[in-house]
């Protein structure tokens, strides 16, 4: 089982970013899909996720109407829009696929696993 997040960049402020999380090794349809990010000197945080169907998804406060999280089942890939990005978004970005199959989301990462390399974001001012 492997994630694989890609699409770092060095952004400006307000500026827009997508990210893909590939994935390989299960079948992506049936397991949730969570993001997080760890900034520099921070603990690692719960972004967004989005359920093995795709119908629902859940964001931390600081990125909701900004991030939108979506999924392509067919192309077992899911990705991370992220709109008017702040400084403060700065951080490796991480996915990670929920532990059980038709899984709910949750917002602990203690239950996600398969965590992909991450990728850096930088949102300069």
């Amino acid at each position: 089982v492997q994630l694989q997040a890609c699409g770092r960049g060095l952004v400006q402020a307000w500026e827009s970013l997508r990210l893909s999380c590939e994935a390989s090794g299960y079948i992506f349809s049936l397991y949730p899909v969570a993001w997080f990010r760890q900034a520099p000197g921070k603990e690692r945080e719960f972004v967004g996720a989005i359920s093995w169907s795709g119908g629902y998804t859940y964001y931390v406060e600081s990125v909701k109407s900004r991030f939108t999280v979506s999924r392509d089942n067919a192309k077992n890939t899911a990705y991370l829009q992220m709109n008017g990005l702040r400084p403060e978004d700065t951080g490796v970005y991480s996915c990670a696929r929920g532990r059980k199959r038709y899984g709910e989301i949750t917002l602990s990462s203690d239950d996600y696993n398969n965590w992909g390399q991450g990728t850096l974001v930088t949102v300069s001012s």
